[in-house]
């Protein structure tokens, strides 16, 4: 089982790079110098601020972006091409497969995200900043958010299109970092419904701010270890969750 997890997670690596995944990482790297360029009159004090949030921002969305598309798009492929059919026959359980899948994208978006934080790395000690370990921790933390994701859009893969289902995980994305200020001002709501409506929102989503630590490496802010395990334990109950139902989803679903 182990042997079939791994040859299906590395054809789903060869085949997103053959896609020319790569060229997210030279993307990265032409904005992160272009815009290190634009903002070199500021103070020292603002001016690593700025690029630090640029950087990781940068970085965040074109990962966000990639997992999204990937997980939704590689068991999508398999559907509409019919292949699906000819791996379901082969003595390959259909669990199996969606794991590898999802592990797939995982090592794909995990290899592009050390490529892109070495470059935020390199890029820091170019200008003359220390690459401090609030932003080691936050570069690091950034691949429990996007596990989160692939799992999600795994999930969708195996019932919906693949339209909806990039456009559902994208909005969990939006709305995972929203979720404690929705929550908020629904607990401030005098309509009860509201209220229920935001504690369901709240439990239903997962909570993507307790998982990034983007604004803590702005301000050079170390996280303790307490910290950095709840969160990395928080992550992995809902990638266990999501991958569990992809699991049962893909199952159940009839291909004929």
């Amino acid at each position: 089982m182990l042997a079939q997890l791994a040859a299906i997670a590395w054809n789903g690596f060869r085949e997103a790079r053959r896609n020319r995944v790569t060229i997210v990482v030279a993307i990265f790297a032409v904005v992160l110098m272009l815009a290190t360029a634009l903002i070199t009159e500021l103070t020292v004090t603002t001016f690593r601020r700025v690029v630090v949030d640029f950087g990781l921002g940068t970085m965040t969305l074109l990962l966000v972006v990639l997992a999204v598309f990937l997980s939704t798009g590689q068991l999508s492929k398999e559907i509409d091409r019919r292949t699906i059919f000819l791996l379901v026959t082969k003595p390959i359980g259909r669990g199996t497969f969606v794991v590898g899948r999802l592990l797939g994208t995982i090592l794909t978006v995990s290899v592009l995200q050390a490529a892109m934080g070495a470059l935020f790395f390199i890029e820091l000690d170019l200008v003359g900043e220390s690459v401090g370990a609030a932003q080691v921790q936050a570069v690091g933390m950034l691949t429990f958010e996007l596990m989160i994701l692939a799992s999600i859009g795994t999930l969708m893969a195996t019932f919906a299109e693949t339209l909806t289902s990039v456009m559902v995980t994208g909005s969990v994305f939006l709305a995972g970092h929203l979720s404690s200020d929705l929550y908020q001002m629904a607990s401030k709501a005098k309509a009860p419904a509201i209220k229920a409506a935001g504690q369901v929102a709240y439990w239903l989503i997962p909570n993507l701010s307790r998982v990034s630590f983007r604004s803590q490496a702005t301000y050079d802010q170390v996280s303790p270890g307490e910290t950095l395990l709840s969160a990395a334990g928080y992550a992995l109950v809902w990638v266990a969750f999501a991958t569990s139902a992809a699991v049962i989803v893909f199952q159940r679903r009839d291909f004929k």
